[in-house]
């Protein structure tokens, strides 16, 4: 399981050093905290980040919004603005960035929390196609409150990773490190090598929800990594310790990936 990485951007070092501890001390990891524009453009562009929470305003020249423009333009990511300023021409600037989420100060562990789940979750949604309803077109509102996410988001993908929701918070894990997906009735289990996490998604759902060829179903209760395979027979493949069946409805298909004649 990888911890997501977040880049901080406030001008206020005493909100900055608060925002790494709160975050740390839920799991997170802090890539930096930077105070100015330019400075988080150059970290942005080294390092790998996952999401930015960054203040609109900053010390420098730079806003924040004109900052995230630059770092989305390099490489798009889930955004959250921290602000002291509400009001509607800010907000309109700040939209033209797509944020996922604001906060305005002082703000709470919780609705910090949740409004991480929105930006992973919003940005997934965008990042997978998916049509934005009228309700997310409407010009995003401060987070005072916590509201629940649903539950068919338990599951998201950004590029080769996947965010996982576990403990009420996403996680994230690398698409390559999972070895299988096992089904029990309407409950998935992700199978790595150091862990197993359940799911309560069905295996088809979970399928559908990732747009990759990497996984494949080879019985009705089992998704393999391709990648990952050993060996195999007629009847089952093996993955590092693991036997798994390959079910008669899909040995064709399987072999078929295999462009076997």
């Amino acid at each position: 399981m990888h911890s997501i990485k977040i880049l901080i951007v406030e001008d206020e070092a005493v909100v900055g050093l608060d925002l790494e501890a709160r975050l740390e001390a839920e799991g997170y990891e802090i890539v930096n905290v930077v105070n100015n524009g330019p400075k988080a453009i150059e970290v942005y562009k080294s390092q790998q980040v996952d999401f930015i929470l960054c203040d609109i305003k900053l010390i420098g020249n730079m806003t924040g919004i004109e900052a995230v423009q630059e770092m989305i333009a390099f490489r798009e990511a889930p955004v959250i603005y921290l602000t002291a300023q509400a009001d509607r021409s800010t907000i309109e600037a700040a939209m033209k960035t797509y944020p996922s989420a604001y906060i305005t100060k002082p703000f709470n562990n919780e609705s910090l929390k949740i409004a991480i789940d929105l930006a992973i979750n919003n940005f997934a949604l965008r990042a997978q196609n998916q049509p934005f309803t009228k309700e997310k077109e409407e010009p995003i509102k401060p987070l005072n409150s916590a509201p629940k996410l649903p539950d068919r988001e338990t599951i998201l993908q950004i590029n080769d990773y996947v965010f996982i929701k576990e403990n009420y918070k996403f996680q994230k894990i690398q698409l390559n490190d999972i070895l299988f997906f096992e089904a029990d009735k309407n409950y998935t289990t992700i199978h790595t090598e150091s862990r197993k996490i359940a799911l309560r998604l069905t295996l088809n759902t979970v399928l559908e929800r990732l747009s990759t060829t990497k996984f494949i179903r080879v019985h009705r209760s089992y998704a393999v990594n391709i990648d990952k395979i050993d060996s195999f027979d007629e009847h089952d493949l093996n993955i590092g310790k693991f036997q798994i069946p390959i079910g008669r409805s899909h040995k064709e298909d399987f072999m078929k990936y295999f462009l076997f004649r």
